[in-house]
């Protein structure tokens, strides 16, 4: 059995990255994802990797497109304001089919806000951010093994769909400390024969999202979003707690989810039938399970530490058939489990 160690949220990402082959690092400092770009600085050349701080976070993303054109594992990182300057260059990768992992450990906004964990975007993350019309695979983890978890697969998952991949942490995630089990280190070696890596057995490649004629940019958009169907088919994700026989129904993902979590187990405690459902993948959204609940929930209760963004999706999934609900904290505030509670509570003498 591996021995699990005890390490941060963002080191332990960092680390799960460069045992899945990823040897080239380029972003910008921003708080609180700052460890992320410590832990590669330190450790990426000790495998052969090159980190490389950029002047700003677009000339950072720009590396990441160039580096993942010529066909290298590579990951960048930031935080809420650092991800909106890096919506250009990842409209950029999408429309040119180019692979890469991209964390954003939230925090408070909007503006430059506050360093303090929160989920304020979530409606940028799943709804593409930058300008176009084209979509990323979204995993949010809920604790730091998960986070390791999904960022290691990230990279498989980036390199299958020809698509960047984003990690949607927060704050919290990248600072607390828990014990992880790390997954084997492994070299990529996969063959990506589409890169402008130099091959003298092929001709050469030329990668671009710039299509002038309309008619070949039309057909550019239908090829991407049948790979976009293939990652709902294959690609949704999400987990359940005392759902079995629910009444009530708290919807959260990552943090949040934790806290809603403790407030299900106190709301049994007192009778009342609550259970949780936690989006994995946030986009493709797990619209199944939802539809699934219907005839036995009476209400469902988003928790999210937003004004409500994730509660689009459930209202999608759930259409008229079912009250969608939420409770939320604003700015990096994060909810006690008594307070969920209350509001829970609130709701069920409502509906009897």
């Amino acid at each position: 059995m591996t021995e699990k160690q005890l390490m941060k949220g963002s080191e332990a990402i960092a680390e799960a990255g460069i045992r899945n082959g990823c040897r080239y690092f380029f972003g910008y400092p921003i708080t609180p994802q700052n460890e992320i770009p410590e832990y590669m600085a330190k450790y990426l050349p000790q495998v052969g990797g090159t980190f490389l701080q950029g002047e700003s976070e677009i000339a950072s993303i720009s590396m990441v497109l160039g580096a993942s054109a010529a066909g290298a594992r590579v990951m960048t990182s930031s935080s809420s304001p650092g991800i909106s300057l890096k919506q250009e260059g990842i409209s950029y990768m999408a429309g040119a089919e180019l692979p890469c992992v991209i964390v954003n450990m939230m925090r408070g906004g909007p503006g430059l806000g506050a360093i303090q964990g929160a989920q304020p975007d979530y409606w940028q993350a799943t709804r593409g951010g930058g300008h176009g019309d084209y979509r990323l695979l979204v995993l949010a983890p809920a604790t730091v093994q998960e986070a390791v978890d999904l960022t290691y697969e990230a990279f498989d998952l980036a390199d299958k769909y020809r698509n960047p991949v984003m990690i949607l942490g927060d704050g919290v995630l990248g600072q607390i400390m828990e014990p992880v089990e790390l997954p084997e280190a492994k070299e990529n070696k996969a063959e990506k024969p589409w890169a402008v890596s130099k091959n003298y057995n092929r001709d050469r490649n030329i990668i671009s999202s710039s299509y002038p004629q309309v008619e070949v940019l039309e057909q550019v958009n239908i090829r991407l979003h049948k790979r976009y169907d293939e990652i709902k088919n294959n690609e949704v994700r999400w987990d359940s707690f005392l759902l079995e026989d629910a009444e009530y129904v708290l919807v959260a993902y990552g943090t949040a989810a934790r806290l809603a979590k403790a407030a299900v187990r106190m709301a049994r405690k007192k009778g009342i039938k609550a259970g949780l459902l936690r989006p994995i993948s946030v986009w493709p959204f797990p619209q199944q399970p939802f539809t699934e609940l219907i005839s036995q929930v009476k209400f469902f209760l988003t928790v999210e530490l937003s004004t409500g963004q994730m509660i689009d999706d459930v209202r999608l999934a759930v259409g008229k058939a079912r009250q969608v609900h939420h409770f939320g904290r604003l700015g990096g505030v994060l909810p006690l489990p008594e307070e969920i509670l209350i509001k829970l509570e609130e709701l069920a003498k409502e509906v009897g």
